[in-house]
C-alpha cells in the first residue's frame, strides 16, 4: 500500500466550519464599525456646517435655509450624507444630518433662538438618536 500524502476529509471539514465561525463573528462587528464610522462624518458635517453657516451670518445678516449642496452656499456634505436644514431666520438655525442607505440613525443640531429637534437639547451641540 503506497502512502499518500495530503488532508483528510475530516481535517479539511473541520477548518471550513473554524473560518465559518469566524467570518459569522467578524461580520457584524465590521457592519457595525461602518455604522459608527457614518455616525462620525454625520456628526463632522453639522459641526462643519456650523462653521459655514457663521460665515453666511456675517455676511448675510440671516442664516442659510436653502437645499444644501447649493452654489451660494459653500458645503457640500459627506457621501451618503443628507443635510437638512430645518429652519433658518436672522436669529439661529436649525439642521438634521441622515444617512439613509448606511444607518438609520440621524443626527441634529440648532443654534439660537430656533425650537430645537428631537434629540438635541443644547445650542450648538450635535445630538444623534
Amino acid at each position: 500500500m503506497s502512502k499518500t500524502k495530503g488532508f483528510t476529509l475530516i481535517e479539511l471539514l473541520i477548518v471550513v466550519v473554524i473560518i465559518g465561525i469566524l467570518a459569522a463573528i467578524a461580520i457584524p462587528k465590521f457592519a457595525n464599525t461602518k455604522g459608527k464610522a457614518v455616525v462620525t462624518a454625520m456628526r463632522s458635517d453639522l459641526r462643519n456646517i456650523a462653521t459655514v453657516q457663521e460665515n453666511y451670518w456675517v455676511q448675510n445678516r440671516t442664516y442659510y435655509g436653502g437645499p444644501i449642496p447649493d452654489p451660494t452656499f459653500p458645503f457640500t456634505p459627506s457621501q451618503d450624507v443628507t443635510i437638512t436644514v430645518v429652519s433658518a431666520t436672522p436669529a439661529g438655525w436649525s439642521a438634521q444630518a441622515a444617512a439613509p442607505v448606511k444607518t438609520p440613525q440621524t443626527c441634529v443640531i440648532f443654534y439660537g433662538d430656533v425650537p430645537p429637534i428631537p434629540p438635541a437639547t443644547a445650542d450648538a451641540a450635535v445630538a444623534c438618536n
